[in-house]
C-alpha cells in the first residue's frame, strides 16, 4: 500500500471514529484520559529511550540548539504532560452543551448546541508533547485525530501514540480516534491537505514554513497557529526593576518557543538607565544583543541590528533591541513586524497601558507580564492545541470551547412555514 492509501485509510477510521466519539459520555473520556496520564508515567522508560533515538540522530544533523531543546524529553516534561491530561479530567466538557436558547414568536424554541469539529489533522514539527496535548484535547472535546509529526521526533511520537492509544481504547474509546502517520514522507503531509472528505480541519503548529505550506496548499479549511516574533515594550514611566524581571524572563526563560519575546522596544527618556543594566545580564545568561544605532552608544557589545532581525523569530537566545521616542512608534513598529502572537508594555501609566491593550492588534497583550503567559494551561483551559493567530473561529491559546463548533437545535409543536 502506498502513502496516499495509506493516509486514505487512516482518515476513513479516524471518521468513523469521529462518529462515535461524539455521543461519547464525558464519565468514558475521562476515565480515558486519566488512563493515559497513568501510562505516561508507567511507560516513561520507553519513551525516554525512543527519545534519546532522535537526540541523537538530531544531533548528528546538526539540529539547532532551539529545535533540540523542543525535541527533549525527560522525567519532568513527561510528568507535564501527564498533568496536562489530568487537568482535561477537571475542565467541564464543552459537547453538547447549550449555549443560548430563545423562543420566537410562533412558539419555536431554538438554541445553540456545542458539538466537536470531526476530525482534526494536526501537523507539527519537533515538540513530542504537542502529540499528548492535541490527542487530550481532541478526545475532551469528541474529536478524533490524526497526528503527523516532524521527522526529527518520530521515534518519540510512534512511542507516545502506541502508549496513549492503547491506554483510551482499553477505557471505552474507539479505535482510530487517535492516530498517528506512521511515516516520514512528505507526501502524506500533501495527502492530508486535500482529504475534504475525511478531514474537517487542519493545524500546522510550527515554523513559519510549515505554516506557510499548509495555508497555502490546503483545501481542508486551517486554523492558523502562529510564528511568535513577540514584542515587550518598556515605557517611560516603567518600573525598571519590574522590567527588567519581565525582558529577562520573556527572554530566557525558554527561548525555544513562539511566546517567547524577539524584540525589546524601549523609550528613549529611560533607555540610558534602563538598557546597559539588562543587557548586561541578558549577555550573562548568555543572550546575543543586536541593537539599533542608539542602543549601540548604550550598549558597546551589541551587534548591528539589520531589518531582517525586526521581522525575525528567532528561537534562540538572540534579541533585537530598538529605542524608541514614543508609545505611538512602539505600536508602529509592533504593527509592522510583529505576527499578531503576543505583545506587552511595561508601564505605570493607566492611560498608556489602556492605550496600547486598544490599538495593538495581537491574540494576546499584556500589561506587566511576560508574555511566556501565552499558553493554555496558564490560561486555565488545560492543554492546548496551539495559539491561533487567526482571527475567525479561533484567537489565543486553543482550549476545548475552540476545538468545537455548535448546530442550532430546534424544538416546535407543530409549526409550519406559512
Amino acid at each position: 500500500m502506498g502513502v496516499k492509501e495509506e493516509v486514505i485509510a487512516l482518515a476513513q477510521r479516524a471518521k468513523a471514529a469521529a462518529a462515535e466519539l461524539a455521543t461519547l459520555s464525558t464519565e468514558v473520556k475521562d476515565r480515558a484520559l486519566k488512563a493515559m496520564a497513568r501510562a505516561l508515567r508507567e511507560r516513561a522508560p520507553e519513551i525516554l529511550e525512543a527519545n534519546a533515538k532522535d537526540m541523537e540522530t538530531g544531533q548528528a544533523q546538526g539540529l539547532s540548539r532551539a529545535l533540540l531543546d523542543r525535541l527533549l524529553l525527560n522525567e519532568k516534561r513527561i510528568e507535564e504532560m501527564a498533568q496536562g491530561l489530568e487537568a482535561l479530567v477537571s475542565l467541564p466538557d464543552p459537547v453538547g452543551e447549550i449555549t443560548s436558547m430563545w423562543t420566537r414568536p410562533n412558539g419555536l424554541r431554538i438554541g445553540r448546541m456545542r458539538v466537536p469539529l470531526g476530525v482534526i489533522g494536526i501537523i507539527y514539527e519537533a515538540r513530542p508533547n504537542v502529540t499528548v496535548d492535541a490527542a487530550g484535547l481532541c478526545l475532551k472535546t469528541g474529536n478524533a485525530v490524526i497526528l503527523r509529526g516532524g521527522s526529527e521526533a518520530i521515534n518519540s511520537n510512534r512511542a507516545i501514540t502506541r502508549i496513549i492509544s492503547e491506554a483510551a481504547t482499553s477505557h471505552g474509546v474507539p479505535e482510530g480516534a487517535i492516530q498517528l502517520i506512521d511515516t516520514i514522507d512528505r507526501e502524506a503531509v500533501h495527502v492530508m491537505l486535500r482529504l475534504n472528505e475525511y478531514i474537517d480541519v487542519l493545524i500546522p503548529r510550527g515554523g513559519a514554513g510549515l505554516i506557510r505550506t499548509v495555508v497555502e496548499n490546503a483545501t481542508v479549511p486551517v486554523i492558523e497557529t502562529g510564528v511568535g516574533n513577540c514584542h515587550v515594550y518598556v515605557d517611560a514611566e516603567a518600573d525598571l526593576e519590574m522590567a527588567e524581571k519581565i525582558v529577562i524572563n520573556a527572554k530566557t526563560q525558554r527561548p525555544g518557543v513562539c511566546n517567547a519575546m524577539e524584540t525589546l522596544l524601549v523609550h528613549k527618556d529611560i533607555a540610558p538607565a534602563f538598557l546597559p543594566v539588562v543587557a548586561e545580564k541578558l549577555r550573562d545568561l548568555g543572550v546575543e544583543i543586536r541593537g539599533c544605532e542608539y542602543t549601540r552608544t548604550l550598549v558597546p557589545f551589541a551587534k548591528k541590528a539589520t531589518e531582517e532581525d525586526w521581522a525575525t523569530e528567532y528561537l534562540d537566545l538572540i534579541l533585537a533591541v530598538k529605542v524608541v521616542n514614543s508609545l505611538e512608534e512602539a505600536v508602529e513598529h509592533i504593527a509592522k513586524y510583529g505576527t499578531k502572537h503576543s505583545e506587552a508594555i511595561v508601564t505605570n501609566n493607566y492611560t498608556k497601558a489602556w492605550e496600547f491593550l486598544k490599538r495593538v492588534d495581537a491574540a494576546a497583550v499584556y500589561v506587566n507580564a511576560s508574555t511566556r503567559f501565552t499558553d493554555g494551561f496558564q490560561y486555565g483551559f488545560g492543554a492546548e492545541i496551539g495559539i491561533s493567530t487567526q482571527k475567525l473561529h479561533a484567537r489565543g491559546p486553543m482550549g476545548p470551547e475552540q476545538l468545537t463548533t455548535f448546530k442550532y437545535i430546534v424544538f416546535g409543536s407543530g409549526q409550519i412555514r406559512q
